[in-house]
């Protein structure tokens, strides 16, 4: 059985890493809190975007600029963009490793294909970096500043239109975990290039544009894709923080139970060193007798 000085070293260095992960867990809910409000504030401009971009596309319908926006160009999927949006930071459960495995799963479901990887995050970042795989560009940090800032979201929105409408790449996915709640959240492969419209000019909206609709479609559609990377982003912080504050919690308690069986251990070896000593007291005053 370990000493005494053992048992309270051991609960000592217990509580201070309790008192660690109470104090991240708490830094974690203020920051998801942020960042829950961003995301629900963002969701309704992401539904009305994707609506306006559907419509305009039915009321653009069969016009030689829509049909031949770069964007909307649909190409055999031999070479696939694949952003991986992962945290620069553990300490979260499963969140990096669940995202990971999603885009290692994706990849495995390509064998002939060439999958190009944009990673943003330092997680994934060093999980393929060690694997040798091909990235066309690497983003860390931009979770490390306290919230998401829509300046490198659309830098990297930017670059990966310019590589399709190249046709440098013939598909885009996203890799990434929606926030669902605290306690859940959804990992989800999201196709963003080429921008999937509906056909038909059916049920159009009685709009009156100041400018033809295929204009405002090639306006809209680069927009669309930024936001889309943007709202990405977002999601992911605050699953993120979401996933490390559980963790945190779950930490905590399991130091609190570490503590209490230490607590156990260490009465019991002082039960048994009082015992001891009692005994030899006894003892000794037996054979003086």
């Amino acid at each position: 059985m370990p000493s005494l000085i053992e048992i309270r070293r051991r609960i000592r260095s217990v509580k201070n890493t309790q008192q660690i992960t109470k104090a991240m867990k708490l830094v974690s809910a203020a920051k998801l809190r942020r960042a829950q409000d961003r995301v629900i504030a963002a969701r309704p401009y992401t539904r009305i975007l994707e609506e306006m971009v559907r419509n305009l596309a039915r009321a653009a319908a069969g016009s030689d600029i829509a049909e031949s926006h770069p964007l909307l160009a649909r190409r055999p999927e031999k070479k696939i963009q694949l952003m991986v949006v992962t945290a620069d930071t553990g300490l979260a459960g499963g969140f990096n490793s669940n995202v990971i495995k999603l885009a290692q799963k994706f990849i495995n479901e390509h064998p002939n294909d060439e999958v190009i990887l944009e990673l943003v995050g330092r997680k994934g970042r060093d999980y393929f970096k060690r694997r040798n795989a091909r990235s066309s560009g690497e983003h860390t940090t931009l979770f490390l500043r306290g919230s998401v800032e829509a300046a490198p979201a659309l830098a990297i929105a930017n670059q990966i239109v310019d590589r399709f409408s190249k046709a440098e790449v013939d598909a885009v996915y996203i890799a990434v975990n929606h926030f669902k709640s605290v306690l859940s959240s959804n990992l989800v492969i999201q196709k963003i290039l080429p921008v999937e419209l509906p056909e038909g000019a059916e049920d159009v909206p009685n709009y009156i544009f100041e400018q033809p609709p295929e204009e405002l479609l090639a306006i809209a559609l680069p927009r669309y894709i930024a936001n889309q990377v943007f709202r990405a982003m977002l999601e992911s912080a605050a699953a993120y923080n979401a996933a490390r504050m559980t963790a945190m919690e779950a930490a905590t308690r399991n130091a609190g139970e570490m503590i209490e069986k230490y607590t156990l251990k260490m009465n019991r070896a002082r039960q048994a060193s009082i015992t001891g000593q009692i005994i030899e007291i006894v003892s000794g005053a037996a054979a003086q007798g």
